[in-house]
C-alpha cells in the first residue's frame, strides 16, 4: 500500500532496522511475535491481530511495530523475527511477488495465497473487510450541491478544478495519468503537487477542489468529506489481510481461531474511525483496539 498521510520513516532508521532483523539477537522469546509497518491504521491493525490472538490463544504476544514497509516486515517474517502482520493484496502483488496489476479482488487474493504458500510457507489469512486504496476525495458539501457520488458523474465538472495529489500518485501506473484516461477527466489546469500531509489542509482551505488520497485516512469522517466512487474499477484491489508464518500456525493452532473472527469485521468506515481516534484524538491505539473489539463482540 502506498504511504499514508501519516507520513513515512526516514531512510536512516529503515536501513538501520533492516540491519537489526538480520544481525544476531538473542534467541527469540516463546510466544507469538506480531508486526506492523511504520504508519498508524499498521499499528492499529497490528494491535488488533495481538489482542486477539491473547484472547483466543491466552498466550503474551509481543509486539515489534514500526518495521518501515512491506520489504522490512516482509524480510523479518522470512527470519523469523514476526510471525504474523496485515498487508494489501496489491502490495503484496507487486511490490513483494512482483506480479503484474490485476484489478479483480478475488483473482488478486487467490494469487497472493498461491503464491505466498508456495514461495514462502506463509498463509494469508481471510479478508478483515476493508480496502485501503486510492480515493478522489472532495468536500461533502460541494459533493451535495453537485449531486455527485461517482468518478464517471464527476468528469462534467472536473474541468472547472483544481487537483492536488502526492508525488507519488502523479507518476505510478495505478495513479493520474490511467486514472485521466479511464474516466476522461480534465482540470483546471496541472496538478498541485505536495506533500501527504498537505492535502487535506489545501482541500479545506479551498485551494483545490479534488484530492487523490487513501480511503481509510481519518479526515474523510472527521470533516464530512466524500470519496467519489470508483464506478469503472480502476483503481486496483488493496484489500488487508493478515499474513502468518506456517511454523506459527502449527506452534500455536489458535492463531487461526483468532484470524477466522476477525473475518470481515472491519469496514472502512471503521477504519477511518480509529486511524481518527489515534491521529486527531490523540488516543491510545491499544484502547482503541479494545474499544473496538467490545463493539464488535471480540
Amino acid at each position: 500500500m502506498r504511504p499514508s498521510i501519516r507520513g513515512c520513516i526516514s531512510v536512516a532508521i529503515t536501513v538501520t532496522t533492516s540491519v537489526l532483523l538480520i544481525s544476531c539477537s538473542p534467541p527469540r522469546p516463546d510466544q507469538p511475535i506480531i508486526g506492523a509497518k511504520n504508519f498508524t491504521e499498521q499499528v492499529i491493525l497490528g494491535e488488533l491481530l495481538a489482542q486477539e490472538i491473547e484472547a483466543k490463544s491466552h498466550l503474551p504476544v509481543e509486539r515489534r511495530f514500526y518495521l518501515a514497509g512491506s520489504y522490512i516486515c516482509q524480510q523479518a517474517m522470512l527470519a523469523g523475527r514476526i510471525d504474523a502482520y496485515v498487508e494489501y493484496t496489491g502490495t503484496a502483488l507487486t511490490a513483494i511477488l512482483k506480479q503484474p496489476i490485476n484489478r479483480n479482488p478475488q483473482a488478486v487474493l487467490d494469487a497472493v495465497r498461491r503464491l505466498y504458500a508456495s514461495r514462502y510457507h506463509i498463509t494469508v489469512g481471510p479478508p478483515l473487510g476493508f480496502q485501503n486504496t486510492f480515493a478522489m476525495v472532495i468536500r461533502g458539501d460541494e459533493a451535495r450541491r453537485l449531486h455527485l457520488k461517482t468518478l464517471s458523474e464527476a468528469a462534467r465538472d472536473t474541468p472547472q478544478w483544481r487537483l492536488g495529489v502526492g508525488y507519488e500518485f502523479e507518476q505510478r501506473p495505478d495513479g493520474l495519468p490511467g486514472l485521466e484516461a479511464a474516466y476522461g477527466l480534465k482540470f483546471d489546469g496541472p496538478p498541485r503537487v505536495m506533500d501527504l500531509g498537505l492535502l487535506y489542509r489545501v482541500l479545506l482551505d479551498h485551494q483545490v477542489d479534488m484530492i487523490a488520497a487513501n480511503s481509510t485516512d481519518g479526515p474523510i469522517q472527521a470533516y464530512g468529506l466524500t470519496i467519489l466512487e470508483d464506478d469503472r474499477h480502476y483503481f486496483p484491489p488493496y484489500q488487508a489481510v493478515p499474513l502468518v508464518r506456517d511454523q506459527a500456525l502449527r506452534r500455536w493452532p489458535q492463531i487461526q481461531t483468532a484470524l477466522n473472527a476477525l473475518a470481515g469485521k472491519i469496514t472502512a468506515a471503521d477504519m477511518r474511525a480509529m486511524n481518527q481516534a489515534v491521529d486527531g484524538q490523540h488516543r491510545d491505539p491499544a484502547e482503541v483496539v479494545r474499544e473496538f473489539r467490545r463493539q464488535k463482540g471480540l
